[in-house]
């Protein structure tokens, strides 16, 4: 069918409900519109599903939330675990509840059983509790730190890991041959019970979740100790983060925490920010207004499904409070980790750190000081997730941590995605540790500066949404393959990385080599004196992204050099 035939099918066909219609017949005059919400099926890929709330094939609704589940349930039927199960999680956003509760009662109509949490959570938790009640899978319902608008569906495998395009193809392919919103099967939440489908979970979750969190603690003296006196103030930004948070931190010796009281409650209209991402400093405001009421030494915020942290520190210098990107946090849980386990003995000799191919390359600086091996792989913790699962198959290495620059991080095995609950966890001790040294987590970070280098990051999104936006990513990604790109600010470029074609080309020699990563539309550039730009649309926005990194003589001159290059990077994805 054509976009015309498919809006006229949702108008009339009785299997769709009176609301539906009511809302695809308001825009009926609205051809822009309508194309934009039927020109194609909301794509179920390697991050599961993510779009705008509304009516339309091209919509996160019901529908497409059913048919992706019924693909799901047909792909575990095949293989026989459906008494497994299927663990649920979802978080503050419109309709999160409501499409919960469709996946669960589709797959319990398709005799799947399924553990569904008995309110809000955040998906670190999913991936625990997919591991800890060995279920076949888990779906979250999120769209992460998406603007209001949005919503989302997240699949995770059986070890809590977001699937590759590797591990999910027949998932993928078992989703797109449900082509037919009739062949989704439905039962009652009372029949779903009386079969015993439908289990509701929550205590025992969050009791096991927090306890192997709390076995990572290095100094459960010190956090005790300085827990008295540090003051620390969180945002969950309307989140699933908030409970479990404070009840984290609190357990471990953290007395004085205060949370931003207008941002506690889940909300997901997001009435306080117009972006509920700790990357934008805009959501920081009403914190860091009450971090200087009360004098904190840290301000923590978590976004909506608390997998992403974004943190400031005071500077005891200016009195101004510092904010990190997420490179900067993530180094800074890294380096108190590995340096607390090398003087207690405890850092194994084959330990591992994974990390995202566009985030700091002051990562290897790090290991190299503590002969640590280092992964990079591609975008996505569903990447690292296939790492560390690679690691425990060859018994080659012990993971340690992972991180990517895009505020998340994780900092032991007993998940498979970034977890915001225990970066927090993390930075508040490393802040009571170095608290105890007479120092601040922002004197740390000029530690590592003086020590590693003057590494600096940042990065560039354009928005380009609809029809129109995916065509001109396409042609922006098309343009800049075609005409390779020989010298960035000022920089030569050494290597081009090209994961579309899987080779690196080395611009001096003409040798090429293999990227030994997946195929991805990804265009990496290696630059003189340690620089690096890299370029690729987004997996799970209508965005085209610029990462770039560069290395200065001081924190002035990093800034500087990352500012030229960072607006050389604007002219080239006009």
């Amino acid at each position: 069918m054509n976009v015309k035939e498919r809006y006229e099918d949702w108008c009339n066909n009785p299997l769709f409900d009176e609301k539906t219609k009511k809302e695809l017949l308001e825009i009926k005059n609205d051809e822009k519109e309508i194309e934009d919400r039927f020109y194609k099926d909301l794509e179920f890929g390697t991050a599961g599903l993510r779009g705008i709330l509304g009516a339309g094939t091209n919509r996160m609704n019901i529908y497409t939330v059913g048919k992706a589940t019924q693909g799901l349930a047909n792909y575990i039927l095949t293989k026989g675990k459906q008494n497994d199960g299927v663990v649920i999680a979802y978080d503050c956003r419109i309709m999160s509840k409501e499409f919960s509760e469709e996946v669960a009662l589709c797959l319990n109509a398709n005799g799947i059983k399924t553990y569904i949490f008995d309110s809000l959570r955040p998906i670190p938790e999913l991936s625990f509790s997919v591991r800890y009640l060995k279920a076949a899978a888990g779906v979250m319902i999120t769209a992460s730190h998406n603007p209001p608008k949005y919503n989302g569906y997240k699949v995770l495998l059986e070890d809590g890991a977001q699937f590759t395009d590797e591990r999910g193809k027949e998932i993928i392919q078992a989703v797109r041959e449900i082509t037919n919103y009739a062949d989704i099967k439905k039962i009652t939440k009372q029949q779903a019970i009386e079969k015993k489908l439908y289990h509701v979970i929550g205590k025992e979750l969050d009791d096991a979740y927090i306890s192997q969190i709390k076995k990572l603690v290095l100094n459960p003296e010190i956090t005790k100790e300085m827990g008295t006196t540090l003051k620390v103030v969180y945002t969950p930004l309307h989140g699933a983060g908030n409970l479990l948070v404070r009840r984290l931190l609190k357990e471990i010796g953290f007395e004085n925490v205060f949370v931003v009281k207008e941002q506690e409650e889940p909300d997901g209209t997001f009435p306080t920010v117009d972006y509920p991402n700790p990357e934008d400093p805009k959501a920081f405001k009403m914190a860091l207004d009450l971090a200087r009421k009360v004098d904190a030494d840290i301000v923590l915020a978590t976004d909506p499904d608390s997998d992403r942290l974004g943190i400031y520190a005071k500077d005891v210098k200016t009195g101004e409070y510092k904010g990190f990107n997420g490179n900067m946090s993530a180094l800074l849980i890294l380096e108190y980790i590995l340096s607390q386990r090398k003087e207690k003995n405890i850092l194994p000799k084959d330990g591992a750190i994974i990390k995202s191919i566009v985030s700091s390359t002051m990562t290897e600086a790090i290991a190299e000081n503590y002969q640590i091996h280092v992964d990079a792989v591609l975008t996505g913790f569903k990447n690292m997730g296939a790492k560390i699962k690679e690691y425990e198959e060859k018994k080659n290495h012990t993971f340690i941590f992972a991180f990517e620059e895009s505020y998340g991080c994780l900092p032991g095995d007993y998940a498979r995605d970034k977890d915001g609950v225990a970066a927090v966890m993390f930075l508040c001790e490393a802040a009571a540790y170095y608290k105890k040294q007479g120092i601040t987590l922002w004197d740390q970070m000029i530690n590592l500066y003086h020590t590693y280098g003057y590494y600096k990051e940042d990065a560039i999104s354009v928005v380009l949404e609809g029809a129109e936006g995916a065509q001109k990513i396409k042609q922006i990604m098309d343009r800049v393959r075609s005409h390779p790109l020989t010298k960035i600010a000022n920089k030569e470029v050494l290597k081009i990385k090209d994961c579309q074609t899987k080779e690196i080309k080395n611009l001096k020699t003409g040798e090429i080599e293999s990227t030994n990563l997946p195929k991805s539309n990804v265009l990496y550039y290696e630059l003189e004196n340690h620089e690096w730009c890299c370029i690729r649309p987004s997996g799970t926005e209508p965005k085209i992204k610029a990462y770039l990194g560069v290395v200065g003589e001081s924190i002035e001159d990093a800034e500087e050099k990352a500012n030229l290059m960072k607006e050389e990077m604007k002219k080239i994805l006009q």
